[in-house]
Formats: C-alpha cells, sequence, structure tokens
C-alpha cells in the first residue's frame, strides 16, 4: 500500500506567497523551474501544464507534431522492442509527442504513438528498468495516456464500429490502463465531448450483454461485468441497476444497485433494496450482514424507531466487534444495555474471544474477560478476534492505570489499515467508543481487592505470553509492544522482583533489554 502523510489543508506561507504574486510571475516562475527540471518530474510537469491548459477558459491546444515526429517516435518504438529495452527519458518524450498530437485533436497521430509505444511496454516486450510498475520510472501518466488511446480508437472508428473498436482497444493497453469504468476515464481525459455518444451506448451495452458466460453466475465477476454496470446505470440509473442485480444475484451487483440509491439519497427505496439484497444473499454471511447494515443505515436516516433491532439483526448475521458497539450503543440506560449484553453473550460464536471478552466486561464480569486475556495466545495480537488489543487496556484503564494505547506498529498493524476514511458528507452508521458503551453500563472502575488481584495477575500473564511469543519467533518489531505489556502492569502495581525475574530471564536478548530500558525507565 502506497503511503501517504496526511495533512490538514489550511492556509500556509506558501499559499500566501502564490497569492501575491501576479500571473507573469508565475508563468516566469514556471518556465525557469522548468529549465531546472529533468527526468520523470520534468515529463510529469510538462503532461499536467499541457493537460490543464486544454481544458482552461481559453481552451488552448498545442500545434499538430510534424509527420516526422509522429514516424521517428514509432521507429523508436519497433528498435527498442527489437532489442528489449529503451531509455525512460526517450519513451517520456515520444509520448509527450502523442499528448500533443491528442490535445490537437490528430486522433490518428495520437493512436499510432500510443499503440507503438504502450502495446509492446504493457505486455513487457520493451523493459524501461522498473521493479514492478512503470510508473516508477516514467514521467508520463500513462494510465492518462491509455485512456487517450481508447478516446483515439473511439474517434477514428466508424460510428457503427466503435464499440467493437474500442473493446479492442482496450485489451490492447490493459497491461498499462486500469479501466475500471472505461466511460468515465475516457470522459476524464477527453478534450471534446465525444460525438455519438447516445447512439455508442446501446451499441457497447449490446456488446457487453453478448458475452455473457456461465461464470457470471458466480460471485467472481469479470471486467466486462464492471463495465456493463456502468452502462446500465448511465443508460437506466438506479433502476436498470436493479433489474441486472435481480437477474445476476451477484453481491457486487447488489451492492452497486443499493449505493446508487443512496447517493442520490433515496432512503426508502435504499431501505428496501438493502433488505431484498440480504435475502438474495441467504447463503453468504458476510454479503448478508453487509447488506443488513445498508438497511440499518437507512433506518437511521429515516428516523425509524426498528434502528436498534435492525442492529442486533446484522450483528448476529456476521459478529463484529464494530456490529457489536453499533447495536449496544442505541441502548438508552444501563439496564437495558445490560440485558442486551447478556442475549448477545448467549448468541457469540465461541471464537469471537474480544467480543465475548467485551461483553464480559458490559456484564461487570472482569475476572471473566481477564481469563479469555490471560488464555490467548501470545502472538496474533493484531487478529480480530485477539482479545489482548482490546481488552488489556481495558482492563487497565478500569485498575486505574489509563495507559497511552501503543502505536499500531507495536501491535504488528498497518496504520494505514487503521486509518479512518477521509471525511466526507455521506451519512455513516454511529458507531460509539467502548469507553462510552462501559459508561452506560456504570462500569468506570475494579474495586473489589480480590477482582483487582485477579484481573492484575491474568494482565501479568498476558504480557508473559506476549514476551514468550515475539522472542522464541524473533518477532524483533515486537518487542516494544511486549516491554508496553510489562510497564503497564508496572504502573498499575509496581512489583521489582516480577520485572527483575522476565529481565533475568530474556538476559540473552539486547534488544528486548533495551525496550525495557526505555518502557521502564531503567538504566
Amino acid at each position: 500500500m502506497a503511503r501517504r502523510a496526511e495533512r490538514e489543508a489550511g492556509p500556509t506561507t506558501i499559499d500566501a506567497a502564490l497569492d501575491a504574486m501576479g500571473a507573469d510571475e508565475l508563468r516566469a516562475l514556471v518556465r525557469d523551474f522548468l529549465s531546472s527540471l529533468h527526468g520523470q518530474v520534468h515529463a510529469r510537469l510538462l503532461d499536467e501544464i499541457m493537460d490543464r491548459a486544454s481544458r482552461g477558459v481559453s481552451r488552448w491546444a498545442p500545434d499538430t507534431p510534424a509527420r516526422k515526429k509522429v514516424t521517428a517516435a514509432v521507429s523508436f518504438a519497433e528498435a527498442a522492442r527489437r532489442v528489449g529495452c529503451a531509455n525512460p527519458a526517450d519513451v517520456d518524450d515520444h509520448l509527450l509527442e502523442g499528448v500533443s498530437a491528442f490535445l490537437a485533436r490528430d486522433y490518428g497521430g495520437a493512436l499510432a504513438i500510443f499503440r507503438a509505444l504502450l502495446v509492446p511496454i504493457g505486455e513487457g516486450e520493451i523493459d524501461l528498468g522498473q521493479d514492478e510498475m512503470v510508473e516508477e520510472v516514467l514521467g508520463t501518466d500513462v494510465e492518462a495516456c491509455a485512456a487517450r488511446f481508447v478516446v483515439a480508437t473511439y474517434m477514428t472508428a466508424a460510428p457503427g464500429d466503435r464499440a467493437r473498436a474500442m473493446r479492442a482497444a482496450i485489451d490492447e493497453v490493459c497491461g498499462v490502463g486500469r479501466f475500471w469504468e472505461p466511460l468515465r476515464e475516457m470522459e476524464r481525459v477527453a478534450v471534446e465531448p465525444l460525438p455519438g455518444i447516445e447512439e455508442f451506448l446501446p451499441r457497447w451495452r449490446a456488446l457487453l450483454e453478448a458475452n455473457a458466460t456461465a461464470a457470471r453466475r458466480s460471485d467472481r465477476e469479470s471486467h466486462e461485468d464492471r463495465w456493463l454496470r456502468e452502462v446500465v446505470q448511465r443508460m437506466d440509473g438506479a433502476q436498470g441497476l436493479g433489474r441486472l442485480a435481480r437477474s445476476t444475484r451477484r453481491a457486487s451487483d447488489l451492492r452497486a444497485w443499493c449505493e446508487a440509491l443512496v447517493e442520490a439519497g433515496h432512503w426508502e427505496a435504499a431501505l428496501a433494496a438493502y433488505e431484498e439484497a440480504a435475502e438474495i444473499v441467504t447463503d453468504r454471511p458476510l454479503c448478508r450482514g453487509e447488506f443488513l447494515d445498508g438497511a440499518a443505515l437507512a433506518a437511521q436516516e429515516l428516523g425509524r424507531e426498528d434502528l436498534p433491532a435492525r442492529l442486533e439483526r446484522a450483528w448476529c448475521e456476521a459478529p463484529t466487534m464494530l456490529r457489536l458497539r453499533r447495536w449496544l450503543g442505541t441502548a438508552g440506560d444501563g439496564s437495558v444495555l445490560r440485558q442486551w449484553a447478556a442475549r448477545a453473550l448467549e448468541a457469540c460464536p465461541d471464537g469471537a474471544h474480544c467480543q465475548r471478552a467485551f461483553l464480559y466486561s458490559v456484564l461487570g464480569e472482569h475476572e471473566t474477560a481477564a481469563r479469555l486475556l490471560a488464555a490467548a495466545p501470545g502472538l496474533g495480537w493484531s487478529g480480530s478476534e485477539h482479545p489482548g488489543h482490546l481488552v488489556f487496556p481495558l482492563l487497565a484503564e478500569l485498575l486505574g492505570a489509563a495507559p497511552e494505547p501503543p502505536p499500531p506498529r507495536l501491535l504488528g498493524l498497518d496504520p494505514d489499515d487503521l486509518a479512518c476514511p477521509e471525511p466526507d458528507d455521506r451519512p455513516r452508521l454511529a458507531t460509539p467508543e467502548v469507553a462510552e458503551i462501559l459508561r452506560v453500563a456504570g462500569n468506570q472502575g475494579i474495586t473489589d481487592a480480590g477482582v483487582r488481584k485477579a484481573v492484575l495477575g491474568a494482565m501479568r500473564k498476558a504480557a508473559e505470553k506476549r514476551l514468550a511469543g515475539v522472542t522464541e519467533s524473533k518477532r524483533r518489531r515486537h518487542y516494544g509492544h511486549a516491554a508496553h505489556l510489562v510497564a503497564v502492569c508496572q504502573a498499575i502495581d509496581p512489583d521489582p522482583a516480577w520485572v527483575a525475574a522476565l529481565r533475568f530471564q530474556y538476559r540473552r536478548f539486547p534488544a528486548l533489554q533495551r525496550e525495557f530500558a526505555r518502557h521502564l525507565g531503567l538504566p
């Protein structure tokens, strides 16, 4: 997964400096900057400048490249194909000639250049020195070039042959282009409206429907299945998606139908669609739970009183911690919450140790929750149903320690996977935090001396098992987490002898000793 630095948008010193500059000053800046750039960055900036200028108010278009430039690009590609490699900078130069031809509406020239370069690059016949993706070495946006190639094919084909020609063009450049929604991607790069689109859509739809196979009856969908949904939605809207979903009974088609209604804000229709989808996928619990979540969201947006029952139904169908929190979070008071928790405990799967431990905590049975923690393995803390990542800090807080949670990397979790989706205006199901649910349940601390002793003993046992697990498997990246658990136990009730015994036991692990020193504040 590509890692991106998430930063709050807002006015900065650079914004203010740019706002203070006039148009001529900005043009001079860009020209000076371009003269100092080379390679990927230079090609990427040139591509972006030309593309934006062609879409600006002036509708600028470059001069049509001379025929000899098109011929030179094709000859270069043929030579590179023969030797099996090419200089990425030279490829960028020729691709930019193709971009210029496309922006100048010379679709024939653009088609020749893009076909000569993109097809052999996508098929691996021209090595550019990349490790995996050509984006590593090329500055020109090859995905945009692939979409431009398809647009150029559309523009140069006879109206009655455009559907077949477009399908063949996508096959030619699928090695460098990701055509998730071809129509949208074509319109994104096109510099003028696609002519004859109304006549093209029925032909495109008929071509995709004609390629239907027996495999389409399964949940494994092809590219054409997604493309068919796109054109059906374009032509018939959500109603067309509904007819398609009922005919295929595929979860992805059902999902697209429901999401189209949600995006349109038709909550009554979305509620009915989600309920129908859940009935269609009765043999697939995970999909059924997803559609029941959608029905609950629609009920929430409609202000229906049966929301708690719908959330409970979704959790019963596909029990997860997230669904459990949503359901229990709708309890109005502590007595109702405890009744629901007791009911959930009876239905909770045996292997859902994290959920079971949480339910025991809601019911105030902290010793039972602690026993689940102590019985859990030392490895696997990043698993969704390992009780450690939830129950250990929860019990520590109930004992009065209130430790800071360890960074995700200490648990072996990917911070990108844990990151919340970027905020938007789409409604979401309310999901209260664990601490809020425990507050409603009236569980704010453990005061009984015997229970405190048993819980702390279980926490120490969990810390010892974590130490044993990460050291036996040489999981050095997780030594810090194991030391963090020991430090939390020490913060609750210091026991120098216990820590000394652990340090002596693992004396042959210098990296772990450094983590002990860091987390426990030892020399």
